[in-house]
């Protein structure tokens, strides 16, 4: 049958979207499931649209551009200045371009998934070490001679 969803080639428009709508959830500390339901939807719903597996209606894009405090024209690709504010921030932090080029590199999606769980761990334990002033725990590495 023609038009049904198993006929529906993923469409790189909609994958294109569907990233969008996931770096700004980010961006936000939004879970999948918390802007699942501001927008009336199961999380996996939203997850199907991060992945473009379906395509977002245009009133549906429209509530969700509101819940992440954005454009529409933002999440189609028309109006990327925002995002390419952050990411540049992002990317000037020393070492942040190495490790993604280092990244871009691994193919295997388990090791991808290992290395971003030591990272988050890593940041994790970083933010334990530092005060609520700011201020070191104990001496970096660097700093040790």
């Amino acid at each position: 049958m023609v038009g049904t969803t198993s006929d529906r080639r993923v469409d790189a428009i909609d994958i294109a979207v569907g990233a969008r709508v996931r770096v700004r959830r980010r961006l936000l500390n939004l879970s999948q499931s918390a802007l699942a339901e501001a927008l009336g939807i199961s999380f996996q719903q939203v997850q199907k649209y991060e992945r473009g597996a379906n395509r977002v209606s245009a009133s549906m894009l429209v509530k969700i551009a509101q819940r992440l405090g954005c454009s529409v024209a933002s999440l189609v690709g028309e109006d990327v200045g925002a995002v390419h504010d952050v990411l540049s921030t992002q990317l000037a932090v020393s070492g942040a371009v190495e490790i993604l080029e280092a990244f871009e590199k691994i193919k295997s999606p388990s090791v991808r998934r290992r290395l971003l769980k030591l990272v988050a761990s890593l940041a994790e334990a970083d933010e334990q070490d530092t005060d609520a002033d700011g201020v070191r725990a104990g001496k970096d590495l660097d700093q040790r001679a």
